[in-house]
């Protein structure tokens, strides 16, 4: 009788730990697979990032905001040797002329109401210079 005891506490005893461990393996599964859709979640969100920047970083989305920055491009490059001497001519850098306008479309007659209307003067003040002397110095 104690045989059959101690042979069905072991079985028991191995029931309950496989039991144990079939629901730490399925936690971890559970865990793994959530972990998996992060990953695919965050690397889709890398690859966004990287694609703006991307586009940021292009030549010409560069040259389109420093233009909106109001920069020009630089001239002739001048370097200063570690022995002080200045390696080429320094000068200013320029705007590079403005594109022509687009030619406008030819005037259109007035109609017959805005001709018997007379024409609007747009009155403008002038503004006062800014370099002149005031009389108090």
């Amino acid at each position: 009788m104690p045989f059959v005891l101690l042979v069905v506490a072991l079985l028991g005893g191995g029931l309950i730990s496989l039991l144990l461990l079939n629901s730490a393996l399925n936690q971890g599964s559970f865990q793994l697979s959530k972990l998996k859709k992060e990953t695919t979640v965050l690397r889709d969100e890398q690859q966004e990032l990287q694609r703006d920047v991307d586009g940021y970083s292009a030549p010409d989305a560069l040259q389109r905001r420093a233009h909106e920055l109001g920069l020009v491009p630089g001239g002739s490059p001048v370097f200063i040797g570690p022995d002080g001497k200045v390696a080429g001519t320094p000068a200013a850098a320029e705007a590079p002329p403005a594109p022509a306008p687009p030619p406008s479309a030819p005037p259109v007659s007035p109609s017959p109401a805005a001709a018997s209307a007379p024409p609007a003067v747009a009155a403008s003040p002038t503004p006062s210079p800014a370099g002149s002397p005031s009389s108090g110095r």
